[in-house]
């Protein structure tokens, strides 16, 4: 697939199934989240590649995640909605960005260059013909699933990226006209400005 046609066309895709990505399938996605934007070369990221038994124990971890954050009061249902999370793909990649101390590369712009990365495995996925999710929420932020995926304090979890092929039509998403969010700066003499 061209590189424009992924970057148009692409859209995520939350009802994922098997087959898991090849090893050549993967290695495509990890080299396009290397070459992200990374302001001195920091290289703030790293990613834990999750699959197989692996699913089903980060199902638990996000279970015990639940179950404190409600004291143990957790309805059997809900707590097994929380441990089959990791199982809506085949694949799952944690997206962890890590924070140096830098005086030109502030945290901020290291997050935005691990959710750089994310979003290139995101296309490159697209163009491999795979689905793809990048998913957040609560569990993200949760400190025991911090803790149970071993990230340092100066980490955090960027995204959960469910990938596998698609179950069933890609949803459409609407056209959006470009000129609806650039403008030309500073405004021509005697136009109106957008407010």
């Amino acid at each position: 697939m061209d590189a424009l046609d992924a970057l148009h066309q692409r859209v995520s895709v939350p009802r994922l199934v098997g087959p898991a990505p090849t090893a050549e399938q993967r290695q495509a996605m990890y080299r396009a989240a290397l070459r992200a934007p990374d302001h001195a070369y920091l290289r703030p990221w790293r990613f834990l590649v999750v699959e197989g038994d692996g699913l089903l124990a980060l199902g638990e971890l996000f279970g015990r995640a639940a179950l404190a954050k409600t004291d143990g009061d957790l309805s059997e249902d809900v707590l097994t909605r929380y441990q089959g999370l990791p199982l809506r793909a085949p694949l799952l990649i944690v997206a962890i960005c890590a924070h140096t101390e830098h005086p030109k590369v502030p945290a901020i712009e290291q997050d935005m260059a691990c959710a750089a990365a994310v979003s290139n495995m995101l296309v490159a996925a697209h163009a491999l013909g795979l689905g793809c999710v990048w998913r957040t929420g609560d569990l993200a932020y949760d400190p025991i699933v911090m803790q149970g995926l071993g990230l340092a304090p100066n980490e955090a979890i960027a995204a959960f990226l469910y990938v596998g092929h698609p179950a069933g039509e890609l949803k459409r998403v609407p056209e959006l006209d470009p000129q609806d969010f650039f403008v030309t700066w500073p405004p021509p003499q005697g136009s109106a400005t957008r407010t």
